[in-house]
């Protein structure tokens, strides 16, 4: 058996491997430039010459996770191609993550979440920039030299009147927000699509599908390889330690902003939710009638969204603006809201196969738009 991860967004230690089926593992540190940050919790790697064997792979340090409490009723992603994944077997026991399952070919992959790799963020690039609705703009480039790109869609007939922002993958391991981002923009980019002409009447949008391209693919679960945490550097950004937030804030500052979408995944709440701008002194009636509006609209719209569960208002308070929903929201006085997808299942509407699942978040991209549609963003 071999186990390797050198690839696009590849991660794990391996520390010993018994031919009979069993393999010593341990998650790997966040990949920074030169500072330590003790953050772990993403894997992806690839596993050989296990047909037909059972197989167990241990991962040793799950209880030094940065976030452990998301492994008790987590199953691992697995995939033969690398296009269809399935949950497997996975049990969190006296603090080590064990993956067992029986390859039924040669090679496998086993993942955190689905995967969403460089090429297909710039496949996905190329797919809107053939669109007559899109264009790709360049708005500099991270601490590796990767590009920075925003996609701004709008209808060629109509001078739109508003500006909806939506971010993604600030924390480069939180693939499902791509995932989502993807579903989305082929709504808005299908001109037959009733919902998508409607709103593109009166909007422009400007999608940044990537945030953290470097973190992304390193295999980092939250850091850029400076070791900042993009969604703590909205206040201040530097070009030294996060010019992908410094490039994104100063063109949100040329257009506005009258909608704000931030998308992540949780690695504890096995639901979707959002959490708004409710806790910040400066939101008037006006914003928190539009926020609840627009939330009570994604009920109507989402199947999966639900507001029984998920953080409380008071959770970020003291530094709440460091982050970017609330940034964007004491900013520019718009509806913000950070959108949670699970990296576990959805336990409201639980998945056997595949759990919580890329279809599943680009589903939910289709239906954030619905949700716009019907509250429509105003300046």
């Amino acid at each position: 058996m071999k186990i390797s991860s050198q690839f696009d967004s590849g991660s794990i230690d391996v520390l010993s491997i018994d031919p009979a089926g069993q393999a010593r593992l341990q998650l790997r540190k966040d990949v920074v430039s030169d500072t330590a940050v003790d953050i772990r919790q993403w894997f992806h790697f690839r596993l050989q010459g296990a047909r037909g064997k059972a197989v167990d792979l241990c991962i040793e340090n799950a209880s030094r996770a940065t976030f452990p409490g998301g492994w008790p009723g987590y199953r691992a992603c697995a995939s033969y191609d690398r296009a269809s994944w399935f949950r497997v077997p996975t049990t969190y026991v006296d603090g080590q993550l064990t993956i067992s399952h029986t390859p039924q070919r040669d090679s496998i992959y086993y993942a955190y979440f689905e995967p969403y790799s460089w090429e297909r963020h710039l496949q996905l690039l190329g797919r809107a920039d053939a669109s007559k609705l899109a264009r790709v703009v360049d708005l500099g480039s991270t601490p590796e030299g990767r590009d920075m790109n925003v996609i701004e869609i709008a209808s060629p007939r109509t001078a739109a009147s508003s500006h909806c922002w939506i971010i993604a993958r600030q924390h480069p391991g939180e693939t499902m927000a791509e995932w989502l981002v993807e579903g989305l923009m082929d709504r808005l980019l299908d001109e037959n699509d009733t919902v998508s002409t409607q709103l593109l009447a009166e909007t422009t949008f400007h999608i940044v599908p990537n945030m953290n391209p470097d973190g992304s693919v390193h295999g980092n679960l939250r850091v850029n390889t400076t070791g900042a945490n993009l969604n703590r550097e909205w206040m201040t950004p530097s070009m030294e330690r996060s010019p992908e937030v410094l490039c994104v804030r100063a063109a949100m500052e040329r257009t506005g902003c009258d909608f704000f979408l931030d998308v992540h995944g949780d690695e504890t709440i096995p639901h979707v939710f959002v959490a708004g701008c409710e806790m910040l002194p400066t939101i008037t009636p006006q914003q928190n009638a539009a926020q609840d509006g627009y939330v009570q609209a994604l009920l109507r719209s989402a199947t999966d969204f639900q507001t029984a569960r998920g953080y409380t208002a008071n959770r970020y308070s003291s530094d709440a603006l460091k982050l970017a929903s609330k940034w964007a929201g004491h900013r520019f006085g718009c509806v913000s809201l950070t959108l949670e997808l699970p990296f576990k299942d959805h336990n409201d509407r639980p998945d056997a196969i595949a759990g919580w699942s890329a279809a599943r978040s680009m589903q939910l991209g289709r239906d954030v738009l619905a949700a716009l549609a019907e509250t429509r963003p105003q300046k």
